[in-house]
């Protein structure tokens, strides 16, 4: 069998502060878990029962039973109830219009993200864009302006069909994000 990883090391989030919120240490809610057969549970059920039985306030459900999840090896890194999912963040010395513009224009796009096919589904300038992938993944693109000439930007790709691709995909982003602040600072 195989061991069991640390809830505190896998989401993050220390037994201290998993207590203060909850009242329970990682430890305790981990043995709770396994009691009432959190292995044979789907993520749905984990937060039901956290709910129901425990009382645990509701961002707190998701994130016990995602630690459970995870250090019961029951759940891979970057996997939703979905799919899988990654996001890419950077900030870039541009107007968000710009940096809005960069990702509709098709001619701008081909030169910083060669030989993709994507569809908007919908665009909120110069805030969001959302996409959908080849693949049939989805993309939200979020665009936060940081002052009149700099612009985070956060990639969010989910409904991706295994680990494997969201690993890949994560890789991608970082390049693609790369050659994108080229082209907005160059």
């Amino acid at each position: 069998m195989t061991e069991d990883l640390d809830p505190a090391v896998v989401t993050g989030t220390s037994s201290a502060a998993t207590e203060k919120a909850t009242g329970k240490p990682w430890a305790e809610w981990m043995a709770l878990l396994d009691a009432a057969g959190g292995r044979e549970m789907n993520h749905k059920q984990i937060v039901n029962h956290l709910a129901v039985n425990h009382h645990v306030p509701e961002w707190w459900r998701q994130q016990v039973a995602v630690g459970y999840e995870k250090s019961r090896r029951l759940r891979a890194d970057h996997q939703m109830v979905d799919g899988f999912q990654i996001s890419r963040s950077r900030t870039v010395a541009a107007a968000a219009e710009r940096v809005y513009d960069a990702w509709l224009d098709p001619q701008t796009r081909a030169g910083w993200l060669p030989r993709v096919d994507l569809t908007v589904r919908k665009a909120t300038p110069p805030k969001s864009i959302r996409l959908n992938w080849s693949d049939g993944s989805r993309l939200e693109v979020r665009l936060t302006a940081k002052g009149a000439d700099r612009t985070a930007i956060t990639v969010q790709q989910d409904k991706m069909a295994d680990a494997a691709t969201a690993e890949e995909m994560k890789a991608y982003w970082a390049a693609a994000l790369d050659r994108l602040q080229q082209l907005l600072e160059g």
